[in-house]
């Protein structure tokens, strides 16, 4: 376990905001009816003239379940003639693109363009949630490439990302993306294993945010040919030689991958869970993924941290109704989510250093 003492970085840019609808024309949506949708928030250092306006989470006023955070929606790029490193996100199981916006907003107000796609199927941010894409967990690294191609192609966006300075971020399942995109490969037989051993734990039963997936999915897999073909690839790599380094927040799916599923791995992989996280512990996912990482650093947040801990940070009224928003009453989420994305800002800046920021 590596501990690592962070410290404050003051914010220097307006964050402007935009969202785009990119689409992945090689792989078809989960009804087979279009392509796959790629919907991504994009957060970037913007011009500090524009107006500014709170994006709200979670609906009308009185509905609200998540504190607001100030963005520029639209605003004009800062420095048109300056690149910027990208850092893609990637949210946990039935979470979202907003979710990862604690990070997003940090990092761009530092400097850095961020994007966060929600993962088809298995996002709330869409009306139906599907089997598949709580299940077919690689499909996920697929999304973060083809988001990466577009960004890139991007009018907007493309001309001001410095290649050489790309990384990826995610969220329990997200962490687990991340960790497939540096070059993991997951054993779907070495988990099966796991799940039927006496060390299983909680990543391997129904996921709250969609129990009845393992079912239908069971299903499916006699029956849908996408199923198929895609669990036929489980074991791939979809490893991108364009993210230069990875941070992982309480990766899940941990013991599925052996010391071999992960050996090709060569990026620097940073670790952060918190020691009270119960829904992907640390002992079989965030420790194992470290031991068997070469290189790989570990933070474990002391005390009772859990899991839900960096998700948003709610308000009265989502702590009232949502059990996901409830911590333990010495953890302070704010406090948290400051911390981690100040170790987050430092890791991808130290990859940064070793290639100054490219000007036209």
């Amino acid at each position: 376990m590596i501990l690592l003492t962070v410290l404050p970085v003051s914010a220097q840019s307006t964050v402007g905001m935009i969202t785009r609808d990119y689409v992945d024309q090689h792989r078809m949506n989960w009804d087979r009816t279009a392509a796959r949708p790629l919907r991504t928030a994009i957060w970037y250092p913007a011009e500090a003239s524009t107006g500014k306006t709170e994006t709200i989470f979670g609906g009308p006023p009185d509905l609200e379940l998540f504190a607001p955070i100030t963005v520029a929606g639209g605003a004009e790029i800062s420095n048109t003639k300056q690149k910027y490193p990208l850092v893609l996100l990637s949210h946990g199981t039935g979470g979202s693109a907003v979710q990862m916006m604690w990070l997003g907003h940090y990092l761009a107000a530092r400097g850095y363009i961020v994007a966060a796609v929600n993962h088809h199927g298995n996002s709330s941010a869409e009306k139906h949630q599907a089997a598949q894409g709580f299940l077919l967990y690689w499909e996920r690294a697929r999304d973060l490439s083809v988001v990466l191609d577009k960004l890139l192609a991007d009018p907007l966006f493309g001309q001001h990302i410095d290649q050489n300075r790309i990384g990826a971020a995610g969220f329990s399942l997200g962490g687990y993306t991340v960790i497939t995109i540096a070059g993991g490969r997951f054993n779907a037989h070495k988990f099966d294993s796991f799940c039927r051993s006496s060390q299983r734990d909680f990543t391997c039963e129904p996921q709250p945010e969609f129990p009845d997936a393992p079912g239908i999915f069971a299903q499916l897999t006699q029956s849908d040919p996408a199923v198929k073909e895609s669990l036929r690839h489980s074991h791939d790599s979809f490893r991108d030689p364009r993210i230069k380094r990875v941070f992982a927040i309480s990766p899940a799916l941990g013991s599925g991958f052996t010391a071999a599923d992960l050996a090709e791995i060569t990026v620097p992989v940073f670790i952060v869970v918190g020691a009270g996280d119960k829904v992907t512990p640390p002992r079989t996912n965030a420790q194992r993924y470290a031991r068997y990482v070469k290189g790989a650093n570990l933070t474990i947040l002391p005390g009772e941290i859990g899991h839900y801990a960096f998700l948003a940070e709610c308000n009265a009224h989502g702590k009232a109704i949502l059990d996901l928003c409830h911590d333990a009453p010495s953890v302070d989420r704010a406090k948290i989510h400051q911390q981690v994305a100040q170790m987050a800002y430092e890791v991808f800046e130290a990859g940064s250093r070793k290639s100054k920021p490219a000007r036209e």
